[in-house]
């Protein structure tokens, strides 16, 4: 329990976004994919997931791990298939956004939902490291009372918002968590996590590739930071992460790119040279390969999920 404790504290959380929506028509989005977790509220109506349609029962909650492609189904009866781009161009037809709190959990057909980051040494996406799938939490009261207060707070101007936010989504981060551990959920996966954790050199290779986002992150580069050969090196990192090195460091890369997008009005050229990426043309296609829609687009969509 001692090492669980440390990873919470280690943990950097951030608050990304949380709404109350109302669902208008039934529908099945194939590859819902973000960097940030998300968390969903079923208050009334119904939800399923993944290829197996698991329902989603309502007061229960559906945690879905950033960087997860994941079916989810909004509705009852006869949903129209669409792709996240197809979504982005008719989400008006599917979703409204409801901004009375007094209304959270009285519409019909509705759910909330906060989306949060979560890094180890302000490094690595802890949920993703775990390479786990998205699952249902029950018994979730506690749970449910901080997602609808965050999206309350959200709603309102009063003073020492951003604080209760912040506090709100590091709770969220923690039952969550207390989730996995009550439950047992994934323990082979937690047992590497927590083991990987505790190697200095390792730290040390997340920390540079942090800072060094938009420059030379080669194998031979990294080699130098953990003081081991560029042989070893790719060997080593996948032995404790599961993942090769340049797979993480573009993940990443797009990871930050999606953040830029989301806060900054750079161009996207511009945006791609800051990750690293000094081919545009180039960029564009991995960061269309990885998320399914244009960078163009997915900054579109975030201008849209905050109406």
């Amino acid at each position: 329990m001692e090492d669980y404790n440390k990873i919470i504290e280690s943990l950097g959380v951030r608050y990304i976004k949380s709404k109350n929506i109302k669902i208008l028509q039934p529908l099945t989005v194939e590859n819902f994919y973000d960097v940030g977790n998300t968390i969903i509220l079923l208050h009334k109506g119904e939800i399923s997931y993944g290829e197996e349609k698991l329902k989603v029962n309502e007061g229960d909650l559906l945690f879905i791990p950033g960087g997860r492609l994941t079916s989810i189904t909004y509705g009852r009866s006869n949903p129209v298939k669409l792709t996240n781009e197809d979504l982005l161009n008719n989400r008006d037809k599917f979703f409204s956004s409801n901004l009375e709190p007094n209304q959270i959990g009285q519409l019909p057909d509705s759910f909330s939902y906060v989306t949060f980051e979560a890094k180890v040494f302000d490094s690595v996406n802890f949920f993703a490291s775990l390479d786990i799938p998205a699952f249902l939490i029950t018994d979730g009261a506690k749970l449910s009372e901080v997602i609808v207060e965050t999206i309350k707070e959200d709603l309102t101007e009063s003073p020492g918002k951003a604080r209760l936010i912040k506090l709100n989504t590091e709770r969220i981060v923690i039952e969550i968590v207390r989730y996995i551990l009550n439950k047992q959920l994934f323990v082979e996966q937690l047992a590497t996590n927590s083991t990987y954790f505790k190697d200095p050199r390792l730290i040390d290779i997340f920390a540079f590739i942090k800072k060094n986002l938009g420059g030379d992150l080669s194998n031979k580069v990294l080699a130098n930071v953990a003081n081991v050969s560029e042989d070893y090196v790719g060997q080593y990192f996948k032995m404790l992460t599961g993942i090769n090195p340049q797979d993480y460091i573009e993940y990443q890369r797009m990871e930050m790119a999606v953040n830029l997008l989301r806060t900054s009005k750079k161009s996207i050229r511009e945006i791609g040279r800051e990750v690293g990426y000094k081919d545009t043309a180039y960029f564009c296609r991995r960061f269309k390969m990885m998320f399914g829609i244009p960078a163009g687009k997915m900054r579109r969509r975030e201008s849209l999920m905050n109406i």
